[in-house]
């Protein structure tokens, strides 16, 4: 995979679940790589990754780590971000940040290759990966946007745990565990850890995904609201969004109501659209219980689509079912996919 003529490029939060995806999809890339440096905190500084056969000792993440670096990955959370992506930035590196950090700043493009893939030669040093639920959402309806028009979208997310970490995947399994066992448990870190309140995951469905804004609506539902906005460059459009929390380990699926343009449109139409969608598994026929689901999507780069039809009193109505790893398409491989894209527009070239 290593090419002499390749680029130097870093991933920041090398230890992280979103960390580890970013290694395994970097393995399969085409992005030429000469060299690969792993970044993470201070405590995690020392330690190893094996990667290819490689034995890579990780470097905490401070500015200067950042010099000769062509393109640095981030998924360290926002605050490291905010800090380091800037510098990181100003030492030559493309940052692509898979953090909520950057996403609505109006001079950092908000980037699906398979959707808004020439916002990239308007990037600042800076471009951000857009939220998980968002990514797979608006890979399934551009295609159905450019052909069709689309003016309303109403989606109902049913989302994994590993969204909140891993130490939210931990929780789940240790209290499906206890309960499984008649043993009490003690809620610590869903739906928010730094909320006061914490509640039950297994066997349950938490209508909050992050904090509570002023409007009622969560910072999950409002990034949905205004990242899809950005990225079809539509103000205009109307988005409606609830995020709920459930006891599955990795897969996010969303329930999608959109209304499109057009009169005349069925949903064989739109099926025939997706099917030729690039990113996109159409999987559709429910005459043999062919359907998407969170558990079939686990390491698997597509978005996939299903359940497809017509509302039965709004004639331009369409409902549609939707799944992707929110691991990789939702975050590690897309943000791998917008590196490629660089160097595909010859935005990133070699020295």
């Amino acid at each position: 995979m290593y090419n002499d003529q390749g680029f130097h490029v870093a991933v920041v939060g090398a230890t992280g679940a979103v960390g580890q995806q970013m290694l395994n999809m970097l393995k399969d890339t085409t992005l030429p790589i000469r060299e690969l440096t792993c970044l993470a905190s201070k405590r995690s500084a020392g330690q190893t990754i094996d990667f290819e056969g490689e034995k890579i000792v990780i470097k905490e993440a401070v500015p200067e780590a950042f010099e000769g670096i062509d393109v640095a990955l981030f998924s360290a959370g926002g605050s490291v971000s905010k800090e380091l992506a800037p510098e990181a930035a100003k030492r030559g590196a493309i940052v692509i940040d898979n953090t909520s950090a950057f996403r609505m700043d109006e001079n950092v493009p908000l980037v699906v290759p398979e959707v808004n893939e020439q916002a990239l030669f308007d990037h600042q040093g800076i471009i951000a990966n857009p939220n998980c639920s968002t990514i797979q959402m608006v890979a399934a309806l551009e295609p159905i946007r450019k052909n069709f028009g689309l003016n309303r979208i109403i989606v109902s997310t049913y989302q994994a745990v590993s969204g909140a970490g891993a130490v939210a995947i931990e929780e789940l399994r240790n209290q499906s565990q206890q309960l499984l066992n008649e043993e009490a448990i003690k809620p610590e870190i869903l739906p928010v850890k730094s909320d006061e309140k914490h509640y039950q995951i297994a066997f349950n469905a938490i209508p909050q995904i992050d904090k509570f804004q002023d409007n009622d609506y969560t910072f999950e539902e409002m990034k949905m609201i205004n990242e899809t906005k950005k990225i079809m460059d539509d103000s205009n459009i109307r988005v409606a969004a609830t995020c709920v929390r459930l006891p599955i380990a990795t897969g996010h699926a969303e329930s999608v109501y959109i209304e499109v343009d057009k009169d005349d449109v069925s949903s064989e139409d739109l099926k025939k659209i997706l099917s030729e969608a690039p990113g996109v598994t159409l999987q559709d026929d429910p005459a043999n219980q062919i359907y998407p689901m969170p558990a079939d999507s686990v390491g698997k780069k597509d978005v996939f689509v299903g359940r497809i039809r017509r509302d039965p009193d709004i004639k331009n109505g369409f409902h549609l079912w939707v799944v992707s790893d929110n691991l990789l398409k939702g975050a590690a491989w897309n943000s791998v996919q917008i590196a490629e894209s660089l160097v595909k527009l010859g935005i990133l070239k070699l020295k």
